[in-house]
C-alpha cells in the first residue's frame, strides 16, 4: 500500500438518468434470477412471497441509503466513501475490502456463467475472452460502457417479458401436494438472503458517482427507477413461474426459466441465450464498479497508489481495470469459479451495513442557508429506515451457510491485518 497521489485526476462527469439507470438495471437482471428462484422455492415453499418481500424491503431500505450518501459525496466508491467520510477510515476499509474481494469473485463467476452457457465445451477460454471483451469496452469510457449494457440488457428483458407473459396465458397445471413440514422462519431469511442478491446491483450507479452529471438529482433517481423496474420483473417474474410451475415444480427445477421457455412451446437455447447475456452484462457492470472502488481506495491509500491511475484521453481508471480482470483470469484459471464465490454473498451484505451505518449519520434538513451548505438528510431516508436496513443486512449476513461466513471473516481479518501494517510501515518511514 502506498502513498496516495498528490493531486489524483477526476473522471469525466458523463452519465445521464438513462445511461445511470441502464447499468443498475444490467448489474441486477443477471444470471441469478434464472437459477436463484428454485433454490428460493425450495427453502420458502409457499412463503417465497414472504422471502422476496423480506428482500426487497431490505434492497429498498439499502437503496433510499445509497441514494442519499451519493447525493451528498458524488465521487467514485461508494460505500467505501461514505463509510470513511462519516464513520471513519477503518469502518471505510471493511466496506471497500469486502466490495473489491467478494465481488471480484462473482466476476470469475459470472464470466464462467456466460461461457457454459454459450459454449461448455470451452468454458474457461471463453469465460477468459469474455473478461478481455468487456475490459475492453470499459476501457473506451464510461458512456461505451453503457451503451454496451443497453444492448445486453434489452433481449434479456425481452425474453423474461415474453416468459411472464406467456405463462399467464398457458393453463395452470395441477400443483403437487405441499409437503408435510411448513418452512421454518431461518429458512424463509435464508431465502431472502439469497434473493437479496439478485437486486444488490444498484449500488453500480453509486460506486460511479464521480461519472454521473448533476449527481444530487441523477443518482437518486437512477437508483430508484432501477430498482423499481427490476422489483417489478422479479414480481411478476416469480408469479408466472409459480402459476405455470407451480411451488413444487419451481423448486424442483434446476434451470426455471428454460424450463419455462420449453413448456411455452420456444427453443430452450433462448433460454441459454438471455442467461449468457445476462451474464456478460453483469460481468461488465462488476469490472466497471470494482475498478472505481478500487481507484477510490487507491486515492486514500488503502491500495497501491497506482491503481489511481485515470487515462486522460477516455477519464477511465485503467490500471484498476486492468487489474481486477487479470485477478479474475487468474481465479478462471486456477479454480472452478463457481467453487468460491459462497463468501461473497457476506461481503456484499457487510458492504451495505457499512452504507446504512454511515447514513445514519446524515443530519437532518437544515432549516438555514448557512447549514445547507453541509450534506444533509433527504426525504427519502429517514433514520429508522437506516436502522433497519442495518439490522436487516447483519441479519441476513449470519443466516448465510457457516463455511461462507467463516471463509469472509478470515478474508476481512487478512485485509485488516494487513492495512494495520501498512499503517505501521508508514508511520516509522515519516
Amino acid at each position: 500500500m502506498a502513498a496516495t497521489p498528490a493531486r489524483p485526476a477526476p473522471l469525466r462527469r458523463s452519465l445521464g438518468v438513462v445511461d445511470a439507470t441502464t447499468l443498475g438495471v444490467g448489474s441486477m437482471v443477471g444470471a441469478g434470477v434464472f437459477v436463484v428462484l428454485s433454490p428460493v422455492a425450495a427453502r420458502a415453499g409457499g412463503l417465497l412471497w414472504a422471502a422476496l418481500l423480506a428482500a426487497a424491503g431490505i434492497a429498498v431500505a439499502n437503496a433510499l441509503a445509497v441514494a442519499a450518501l451519493a447525493a451528498a459525496h458524488p465521487a467514485s466508491g461508494g460505500a467505501y466513501l461514505y463509510g470513511r467520510l462519516r464513520l471513519g477510515q477503518w469502518p471505510g476499509f471493511v466496506a471497500g475490502w469486502g466490495f473489491v474481494t467478494g465481488k471480484t469473485a462473482s466476476c470469475a463467476a459470472m464470466a464462467y456463467t456466460f461461457a457454459t452457457y454459450a459454449a461448455p465445451g470451452v468454458a474457461v477460454p471463453l469465460a477468459i475472452g469474455a473478461v478481455a471483451a468487456v475490459t475492453g469496452v470499459n476501457l473506451l469510457g464510461i458512456t461505451r460502457t453503457a451503451g454496451a449494457a443497453r444492448l445486453l440488457v434489452a433481449p434479456v428483458v425481452g425474453l423474461l417479458a415474453f416468459v411472464v407473459a406467456a405463462s399467464f396465458a398457458a393453463p395452470r397445471p395441477a400443483e403437487p401436494p405441499p409437503a408435510a413440514e411448513q418452512p421454518t422462519a431461518w429458512a424463509v431469511l435464508q431465502a431472502a438472503g439469497l434473493l437479496f442478491f439478485a437486486f444488490a446491483g444498484y449500488a453500480r450507479v453509486a460506486t460511479l458517482g464521480e461519472e454521473v452529471r448533476d449527481p444530487e438529482r441523477t443518482i437518486p433517481a437512477a437508483i430508484a427507477l432501477a430498482l423499481g423496474f427490476t422489483l417489478v420483473l422479479y414480481g411478476l417474474l416469480a408469479a408466472a413461474l409459480v402459476h405455470l410451475l407451480g411451488v413444487g415444480g419451481l423448486a424442483a427445477a434446476t434451470a426455471p426459466v428454460r424450463e419455462a421457455v420449453v413448456l411455452l412451446g420456444a427453443p430452450a437455447w433462448l433460454a441459454a441465450a438471455g442467461a449468457a447475456l445476462a451474464s456478460l452484462g453483469a460481468l461488465m457492470a462488476l469490472v466497471a464498479g470494482i475498478s472505481r472502488t478500487a481507484l477510490a481506495m487507491a486515492r486514500e491509500g488503502d491500495l497501491p497508489g497506482r491503481f489511481a491511475a485515470v487515462s486522460a484521453k477516455r477519464s477511465v481508471p485503467w490500471l484498476a481495470e486492468v487489474s481486477v480482470a487479470a485477478v479474475v483470469v487468474v481465479l478462471l484459471l486456477s479454480t472452478d469459479a463457481t467453487t468460491i464465490i459462497g463468501f461473497s454473498s457476506f461481503g456484499v451484505l457487510v458492504y451495505y451495513a457499512v452504507a446504512n451505518a454511515s447514513a445514519l449519520t446524515l443530519p437532518p434538513r437544515a432549516r438555514t442557508e448557512r447549514a445547507r451548505r453541509q450534506p444533509e438528510r433527504p426525504w427519502y431516508c429517514p433514520r429508522w429506515l437506516n436502522a433497519a436496513g442495518l439490522a436487516g443486512c447483519l441479519l441476513l449476513a449470519f443466516t448465510l451457510p457457516g463455511a461462507s461466513v467463516a471463509t469472509m471473516l478470515a478474508v476481512f481479518a487478512a485485509g485488516l491485518a494487513g492495512r494495520a501494517v501498512a499503517l505501521a510501515v508508514r508511520r516509522r518511514d515519516a
